[in-house]
């Protein structure tokens, strides 16, 4: 599929940066990951990356390569070949994922394509979204006595995996795009013998200006979690148990 680019190829590529976008407010952005979106040809940026931060590429050519749950998206083949397009057209092209594009942003697919088309390319880390939410609430995902060791897992699967990848065993477990998952997250640990009282903080759309804080039990997340618009972070444990 052309993306219909007056520019036309050529037989060199540009470079390719894959940026992250962090959580979603733009000042929690990197000041390399700012500095090259000013400079940037052309940006292929995911649902998640908020109006705020792509009004720091102006000058670029927008394209959008949204990727939300439940929702209609563009396919992951489809956006490789879209940044190779990309790259033997332009000099400087950025790949925007929301968080960190190296974890759960399908960074290896692209990684590979870019490669296969002898594409140079960059990564530029940025603040994953569990990170931020612990600083929101103010509560780290370690505590001394109490957790020594986190996970981040996400219930996503791709095709042909099964459906409900092992649930890891840590203190703290953070599970990405949760929000829909919650009641099988919630069964599956009291089947395994978490607690029921085991405390549950699930966040959505962490950082930004609508950012809301739910707090529950693991006993109350089997009813699931109350219906949310935005993306959403559950995080499990008792590094999550309230301050008195």
């Amino acid at each position: 599929m052309s993306l219909h680019l007056t520019r036309p190829a050529r037989t060199t590529p540009g470079r390719v940066w894959l940026v992250g976008a962090g959580p979603g407010a733009a000042d929690l952005l990197t000041v390399r990951a700012a500095r090259l979106l000013a400079t940037a040809d052309v940006v292929l940026h995911d649902a998640l990356v908020t109006p705020q931060i792509l009004t720091l590429c102006p000058q670029a050519l927008l394209i959008s390569v949204g990727k939300r749950s439940g929702q209609r998206s563009t396919a992951q083949a489809l956006i490789n070949q879209q940044i190779i397009e990309c790259a033997y057209r332009f000099d400087h092209v950025i790949r925007l994922k929301g968080g960190d594009p190296m974890l759960f942003g399908r960074a290896d697919e692209e990684l590979v394509a870019l490669e296969a088309a002898q594409v140079p390319y960059e990564i530029v880390p940025g603040i994953t979204t569990a990170f931020a939410a612990a600083a929101s609430i103010r509560q780290p995902l370690t505590k001394r006595g109490v957790a020594r060791n986190v996970a981040f897992f996400t219930s996503t699967t791709a095709p042909g995996e099964p459906d409900q990848a092992a649930l890891p065993g840590c203190d703290t477990l953070v599970q990405y795009m949760g929000g829909q998952e919650a009641i099988a997250t919630a069964k599956r640990l009291l089947d395994r013998g978490k607690a029921a009282q085991t405390p549950v903080v699930a966040i959505e759309n962490v950082s930004r200006a609508d950012e809301r804080v739910m707090r529950m039990t693991l006993a109350d997340m089997v009813n699931g979690i109350p219906d949310c618009s935005g993306p959403v972070l559950v995080m499990i444990g008792e590094a999550l148990r309230e301050r008195s």
